[in-house]
């Protein structure tokens, strides 16, 4: 086993969380899972539209709450974003055939990933959204890390 790998990255606005997104979007390969947390309201589904936008995709990012899974394939490389916040089962990502997009040609990022902990990849590289309201309002801490 490798020893992981953290990178802290501090945003003063929904800009500067885009720009982490897409900076972190950039350097994604296809195979690769994502599992993004933080409360509501924490600027997921903005960091989701920057990361899509360093794959290279340009149409809108919205959350999938309601689908769970969202394609989108016109990027460099295919993302998968899924929103497993309303999963009660694990067995339930099954009738999606969820490892499919976990281990296929493109790049998942699932958030609320916690709900389905069993199903994540061992080396999946996890990114942790948290708001600090004595910093001010749109103050955040992203932590991404990865095992090496």
């Amino acid at each position: 086993m490798g020893k992981n790998k953290t990178d802290i990255f501090i945003t003063w606005s929904e800009e500067e969380t885009l720009a982490v997104g897409k900076r972190i979007g950039e350097t994604a390969k296809p195979g690769q899972v994502y599992a993004l947390e933080g409360d509501l309201g924490t600027g997921k589904t903005v960091f989701a539209r920057g990361f899509a936008k360093g794959l290279k995709i340009t149409e809108p990012i919205s959350s999938p709450t309601f689908t769970i899974l969202q394609v989108y394939e016109q990027g460099d490389i295919p993302l998968y974003h899924f929103d497993v916040y309303r999963i009660e089962e694990p067995q339930e990502m099954d009738e999606i055939g969820y490892e499919d997009y976990f281990f296929g040609d493109g790049v998942c990022l699932v958030e609320w990933a916690s709900q389905i902990e069993e199903l994540l990849p061992a080396d999946v590289i996890r990114i942790s959204i948290e708001k600090d309201p004595e910093q001010g309002f749109d103050h955040r801490k992203i932590t991404v890390t990865s095992g090496e």
